[in-house]
């Protein structure tokens, strides 16, 4: 059986639904649900079983869940904007430390989700070499709960035997109910759709045009196959980026969203939040090697064709959520 906490969320049920399609259906879905429509995403699915995330830590510890093959540990606070640090520490540290341990223990696979946030502005770099993790400055509580646990990691050894994903600007089917973390993918093709324009931040550094910020955005469809490789194989460890490896700007993508909806490309410029303008990264790629040079093959689609995916097979369907066959 493959646990997969925050299985719910919106990489999480990818990742369920990428293990349908390779005919995986012993999966153990761990989240909260509450009053959200997260259900929606596991509507389609077929797993095994579900578990509250405040129960699963006991249930592991005591032994009284099914004999786990690995865990796929999505589950975290994901907001770049929350400022309950308490709170960000003990979901996406203490828990993260307290599955780590059990599945190093136990000899269960581990692949848990780490963010490219870890790299602050990117005058470190985006390298995920080990030497290069103990440098890195994040510019929030989310980014510096993540690589706390990187950090935990390595200097405990774990990165030999577990796999953690620096996620870098994920789009895709089932993320609509992050509310204002949706990708900037989602939010254009409702923008379009509502009144015919997409609105991006001016830029407040001179070196970026406005809607000339640049991210490395990589389609969930192709992390989760990169998650699905690693389960696989399992001679494979460490902290690695999980990106394309090519920077776009945000005119790009929503120029590839316009076209996807094959509507003519309007543009509004609008001021960024005056809270934003000292923690925002004006660029993020991924730094690829590390992950190549253990043998990663999955390819990545461009934005164009990402992008149209999302739009034509998901955002403009009646049921826009990800079905396995």
């Amino acid at each position: 059986m493959i646990a997969i906490t925050g299985g719910a969320g919106f990489i999480g049920s990818a990742v369920a639904w990428q293990l349908n399609q390779a005919g995986r259906t012993d999966l153990l879905i761990v989240d909260e649900l509450q009053t959200s429509d997260k259900w929606r995403n596991l509507a389609n699915l077929r797993i095994a079983d579900f578990v509250a995330k405040d129960n699963f830590l006991a249930l592991l510890a005591a032994d009284r869940l099914p004999p786990l093959e690995a865990i796929v540990h999505m589950g975290a606070i994901t907001s770049t904007t929350e400022t309950d640090v308490d709170r960000l520490l003990r979901d996406n540290y203490e828990y993260t430390k307290a599955i780590a341990t059990h599945s190093v223990a136990r000899g269960v696979r581990l692949v848990y989700a780490s963010s490219a946030a870890t790299y602050g502005d990117g005058t470190q770099g985006y390298s995920d070499e080990d030497a290069a993790t103990e440098s890195l400055l994040p510019l929030n509580p989310y980014g510096y709960s993540k690589q706390l646990f990187d950090l935990w990691a390595l200097r405990k050894g774990l990165l030999q035997s577990i796999v953690g994903l620096k996620f870098f600007n994920v789009f895709g089917p089932n993320e609509y109910h992050k509310d204002d973390m949706t990708s900037v993918a989602f939010q254009a093709f409702n923008q379009i759709r509502e009144r015919g324009t997409v609105r991006l931040f001016k830029s407040h550094d001179p070196r970026y045009a406005d809607g000339g910020q640049q991210r490395d955005f990589v389609y969930v469809k192709d992390c989760v196959r990169v998650i699905q490789w690693f389960l696989d194989h399992r001679d494979a460890n460490g902290l690695f980026n999980l990106g394309t490896g090519r920077a776009r700007t945000f005119r790009d993508l929503a120029a590839a969203t316009f076209a996807a909806m094959g509507a003519p490309e309007r543009i509004e410029y609008i001021p960024m939040p005056a809270p934003l303008q000292g923690k925002y990264q004006y660029f993020t790629q991924a730094d690829d090697a590390k992950l190549r040079r253990v043998g990663c093959d999955v390819a990545f689609g461009s934005l164009e064709d990402t992008v149209a995916d999302y739009v034509r097979g998901h955002l403009a369907q009646p049921q826009p959520h990800l079905r396995s066959r």
